[in-house]
């Protein structure tokens, strides 16, 4: 098979693609990023074709805080439209084309009028679906900047409309498709593999306090505000949770109006540093209202961590819910603040928590089984 690839930067196309070589099947990936930055993915320098005239000036300038929302949509629109004539011009002849959404209209096009599949790979749930969620969200914190610009809605859902099938990396986001009218036979759940290898116990949670971690960006999209809130309930003498991440910031003036005693904000930290955070802690917290599937759930289970998460996240296609960590409604304050008492009352159950994760994450397939996965559907789709 000749398969090529579309992303916005890296995400996990990339593993993917690595996986497609190691198999003899990749044709071509393209990318928004530079090569200098692509380099370090392990591909040869002539399989990688790049058009990053607008996502990295748009990336540098948003880092140096120069870049203002109607800024960044019109950049991030304009970056959509022109990489899909830059790869509408260079693709080459393919069995099959998988973009990441949002990416590829014209060019999927193309591949299926020369007579190839056109597969729209989305990492989270369907973009209306995920907008709707967003802005109850913004709402309820009386947030008045809309959650996405609604002209990559438009376009997202024509790429869904056109698209021969669709993947998904859980069973949250395939859900959410089908509540908005796909059929579910066009829809495929692939989960992300999970690299674990840099991530083990490296120390023991203390004994004499309670520590639960949260690792993501700091938004109103993770929940941190329901976090926040449970974690003001938990009832102990010495309690701590630390968050990890880059604050957001629509979040910035919520935050003012949040209980935050006994949490401390870390900032953005090397990878390097997060084992010995997440097996020092009694639990990792995820309440996030949408996401796809967050891999740092499984890598918090590798450290030896308990998670406790919302079903948004994709944690049920991760672990069990009261075995390993527990599942809980978004929004549910109720629930993270119980089960997060529950660890905090139970040095017993936090051991056997601890080594469930560590039972479980054997279980969890890697970046091998991802590609076998995808080679699996891209057979089936090419009947071969």
């Amino acid at each position: 098979m000749r398969i090529c690839q579309t992303v916005f930067g890296v995400f996990h196309s990339f593993d993917l693609a690595r996986e497609l070589h190691r198999r003899n099947h990749l044709e071509r990936i393209f990318s928004t990023w530079p090569w200098r930055r692509l380099q370090r993915e392990g591909l040869p320098k002539e399989l990688v074709g790049t058009f990053p005239w607008i996502h990295t000036p748009d990336f540098l300038l948003a880092r140096l805080g120069l870049m203002t929302r109607w800024l960044d949509d019109q950049a991030s629109y304009a970056n959509a439209l022109a990489f899909d004539e830059y790869t509408l011009r260079a693709i080459p002849d393919c069995d099959a084309l998988i973009a990441i959404s949002g990416s590829a209209l014209k060019t999927g096009r193309l591949v299926q009028k020369r007579g190839g599949k056109f597969i729209c790979d989305r990492g989270s749930s369907h973009s209306r679906y995920q907008e709707e969620l967003l802005a109850e969200e913004y709402r309820r914190w009386n947030v008045e900047t809309a959650p996405n610009d609604p002209r990559d809605i438009v376009r997202e859902e024509a790429i869904y409309a056109e698209a021969d099938a669709i993947t998904v990396p859980s069973t949250f986001a395939l859900e959410s498709f089908v509540e908005m009218g796909v059929a579910r036979e066009k829809l495929h759940r692939i989960p992300y593999g999970v690299r674990l290898d840099r991530f083990s116990p490296v120390m023991e949670p203390p004994s004499d306090r309670i520590e639960f971690v949260f690792v993501g960006s700091v938004s109103l999209r993770k929940g941190i505000p329901y976090l926040l809130q449970a974690f003001a309930r938990l009832q102990h003498p010495r309690k701590r949770l630390r968050i990890v991440g880059s604050v957001s910031r629509e979040i910035q003036p919520v935050l003012a109006r949040l209980p935050t005693e006994n949490v401390e904000f870390l900032g953005l930290l090397p990878q390097a540093e997060l084992p010995a955070i997440l097996s020092g802690s009694h639990a990792f917290v995820l309440p996030s209202v949408e996401e796809g599937l967050a891999l740092v759930q499984a890598q918090a289970l590798a450290s030896g961590c308990p998670v406790i998460a919302s079903r948004n996240t994709g944690s049920e296609d991760l672990y069990t819910n009261g075995v390993e960590g527990w599942i809980v409604s978004p929004r549910d304050v109720d629930a993270l603040a119980a089960a997060m008492q529950m660890l905090a009352d139970d040095p017993t159950l936090q051991q056997r928590m601890r080594s469930a994760a560590l039972t479980r994450v054997a279980s969890l397939g890697g970046w091998q089984t991802y590609g076998d996965r995808w080679e699996q559907l891209l057979l089936q789709l090419t009947s071969r």
